[in-house]
């Protein structure tokens, strides 16, 4: 291909690229106005507001009802939103996050490999603290010890946070109780039920799990490069594989009502900001711990510690400052359990 010929081809695809950004960051504007409205928008307003045509509002309006978004348009009046869809698109978090750096910044795919692995690229390739990565479905999803985590469309939450923090590596895993933190309270505020935290990074609903944190880091001998922390959350699913249906759940299932999974995150994103400060003032759960152990469903219980080539029973009570649980065993010593590679079960089952 002619030189001239490569530079128009480049040019009209830079060129694509940033008509295609001007379109999501008016769609996002738009869909802001309309949903903090408390009345009908008139489209000289929205016109007014961003400085475009009245045919680029219309383009929006039509765009966002294909995406599912009920918009009535009343003539003198102008636009608004009726009824919203069940999305975790970019316009849709945008439009609704008021937050200081968690998902200021955010990639969101409709199928994805996986989002930590996305996220782990995207910080190498130098995306800053705060990016949230979300799909709509992942193809891979991981949990714990590369367990596969499933993650089908329009049902879940399944997002990373990118987190580059000023702290020593051994810290690093501490991260994992702080977002099962927000993650709790968030189910708690947005549905009423009440979620629980297993040790270290599960959240669970009348015994069975809704949620698992995964947190993955690259690091130096004593600097962090970055840090995602992966959480995948069943939000609106209404069956699961038959062998993890005894212990997996959904919030749809224990709320008996579709849950919103835009409000979930907007929830998730604050309480993080909230308890992140905490964490990193002092570099440990000391400011969590009271919070953590009131929601540990493990609490006073009798657990059995699985460690490689190690098995125990114990009475937990509740994490320590550095987030280990701290175990009660039957001849009255203590120990401080490290989550590592270590599982926790109940003596009867998952909890």
């Amino acid at each position: 291909m002619p030189e001239d010929a490569i530079h128009g081809s480049l040019q009209t695809r830079y060129h694509a690229r940033g008509e295609k950004l001007k379109t999501t960051i008016l769609k996002t504007g738009v869909l802001k106005l309309l949903r903090n409205a408390d009345a009908h928008v008139s489209g000289q307003e929205i016109c007014e507001k961003f400085g475009v045509s009245r045919t680029a509002v219309w383009k929006v309006i039509n765009s966002l009802k294909e995406e599912g978004y009920d918009i009535e348009a009343v003539q003198n009046k102008g636009y608004r939103i009726t009824s919203y869809p069940d999305l975790v698109s970019e316009s849709e978090l945008e439009s609704r996050l008021d937050t200081a750096w968690a998902g200021k910044k955010i990639f969101y795919y409709e199928s994805i490999e996986s989002t930590n692995t996305q996220g782990k690229r995207l910080a190498e390739a130098g995306e800053g603290h705060g990016t949230l990565v979300i799909a709509d479905m992942q193809e891979s999803g991981r949990g714990r010890r590369g367990r596969e985590w499933i993650s089908p469309p329009g049902t879940g939450i399944w997002m990373t946070l990118i987190l580059k923090p000023s702290l020593h590596p051994r810290s690093a895993s501490m991260l994992t109780l702080v977002m099962a933190v927000s993650v709790a309270k968030a189910c708690r505020e947005v549905t009423g039920l009440e979620a629980m935290i297993k040790w270290p990074n599960d959240i669970v609903v009348n015994g069975r799990k809704v949620c698992g944190i995964l947190t993955e880091m690259s690091a130096e001998m004593d600097c962090i490069n970055h840090i995602v922390i992966g959480t995948g959350i069943n939000v609106n699913m209404e069956q699961f594989p038959e062998e993890i249906s005894s212990i997996a759940t959904s919030l749809r299932i224990e709320a008996s009502a579709l849950v919103s999974r835009g409000m979930l995150i907007e929830k998730v994103l604050k309480n993080f900001e909230a308890d992140y400060q905490l964490f990193i003032a002092k570099e440990d759960l000391s400011g969590l711990v009271e919070e953590y152990n009131s929601m540990l469903i493990n609490k006073e219980k009798e657990i059995k510690v699985l460690e490689p080539g190690n098995e125990y029973t114990g009475t937990t009570h509740g994490i320590n400052d550095r987030g280990e649980l701290v175990v009660e065993k039957p001849d009255g010593s203590i120990e401080n359990v490290f989550a590592g590679e270590v599982s926790v079960r109940g003596l009867y089952g998952y909890v």
